[in-house]
This record gives structure tokens, C-alpha cells and sequence, in this order.
């Protein structure tokens, strides 16, 4: 899983920090080899068509957030039903997922990571075990480690990561409880991938 995943950003062409720590440091496959894998890679220059550059954008909020096409599908349908504008709305249901919500927390160092642990009942939405990491935060729910899990590996570099973490404007977190609760609503500036959302819209509109 770790190549297929540095591979991805290789061939995107920039660090998605899909290995946590790993993409901060030198082991990093994009500034070992930073060119696209294959036999080919050294020598492709040519620049994407438009389709390219929409799939592109597609691929890159895909394995950013760890979803399948069909999933990505299903929330681009769901913001383009809602009243507002389509780049805010996809966002904030994207963001809205539990597994992510455990990674903006600083809780874990990868939304993979994230995944995993509310996979494996780590996390608590106000006081109740969810193990699902597509769940829907809402505003105001508390999102918490069970304490039976607070001495497991997905938790081992928990007390130094969040004493250095600041979490979004719109989480607040309690580092001592390892708690956190949803006070607003994340803004597509915040995310540093706007022009990856219009490129999403486009590809699924041809």
C-alpha cells in the first residue's frame, strides 16, 4: 500500500501527504524520485489536455480524501442539489466525514491513518462508539478516542503531535481530554484545493 500510494503522488506531481510524517521527511518518494513512475517518467513532459487536467483534479481530491469514484460521484451529485455554491458545498462534505475529521484534529498523521482507527472502534462521536468513516459530523458533535484505545499504535506519537498541533477555525480541540467538537463550517480557501473543486465539477458535466 505504501508504493501504490507514493506512486499516486508521483505521478500527480505533488506531495498529498498521504503517508503522514513519511512525505515531511527525505524516505519521501516524491523528493527521491521527483518524476512520474515508470520507464517513462524521465522523459514525459508533455502537458495534459483539458480532460487531463480535469481528471487531474479529480484523481487528486480522490486520494486526498480516500475515496472511490462511485463515493466522489455520489457527493458531487449531492452538492449540485444543494442551494449553495457547488465548490463550498462539495467541500464541506468532504470535510464533514468522521475519518477526516480525526485527521483535522490532529489525531492521527494521515486520513488513512484516521480511517483506520475509526474502523477499528478508536473514536467516539458524542460518547458513542461510530465505526463508520464516512459518518457525518454535525456541527456540535464531540468527537473523542476511546480511552481503551488511547495506548494503541494508532495513538503511540499522540501527547507530542497535538502539543505542537493547531486544528482548523472551525474545530476546537481540548488536547489533555484528546477531544475535539465541530463549531463551524470549512471554507474551500481553508482546504488549498478550490481550483481542484471546479475541475471535479467540469469532469463530472461532460
Amino acid at each position: 500500500m505504501v508504493k501504490v500510494l507514493e506512486k499516486v503522488e508521483r505521478r500527480l506531481g505533488e506531495k498529498l501527504f498521504l503517508k503522514g510524517d513519511r512525505c515531511s521527511g527525505p524516505k519521501c518518494a516524491a523528493v527521491r524520485h521527483p518524476r512520474p513512475p515508470g520507464i517513462h517518467g524521465k522523459t514525459r513532459r508533455r502537458s495534459p489536455s483539458e480532460f487531463g487536467q480535469y481528471l487531474q483534479g479529480k484523481q487528486k481530491v480522490r486520494f486526498l480524501y480516500g475515496l472511490d469514484d462511485r463515493d466522489l460521484s455520489r457527493y458531487v451529485k449531492e452538492a449540485e442539489m444543494a442551494r449553495g455554491v457547488f465548490a463550498a458545498e462539495f467541500l464541506r462534505l468532504l470535510e464533514r466525514r468522521l475519518d477526516n475529521i480525526v485527521f483535522r484534529l490532529g489525531f492521527t498523521a494521515s486520513r488513512r491513518a484516521s480511517r483506520q482507527a475509526v474502523s477499528h472502534g478508536h473514536i467516539f462521536v458524542n460518547d458513542k462508539r461510530v465505526t463508520i468513516p464516512s459518518y457525518r459530523v454535525k456541527t456540535g458533535d464531540v468527537v473523542s478516542i476511546n480511552p481503551r484505545a488511547r495506548e494503541s499504535a494508532h495513538f503511540a506519537d499522540l501527547e507530542p503531535r497535538l502539543k505542537k498541533y493547531t486544528p482548523p477555525a472551525w474545530l476546537s480541540l481540548e488536547k489533555d481530554k484528546s477531544l475535539g467538537k465541530m463549531t463551524g463550517s470549512p471554507e474551500p480557501a481553508e482546504a488549498g484545493i478550490t481550483g481542484e473543486l471546479t475541475k471535479i465539477k467540469e469532469f463530472y458535466s461532460r
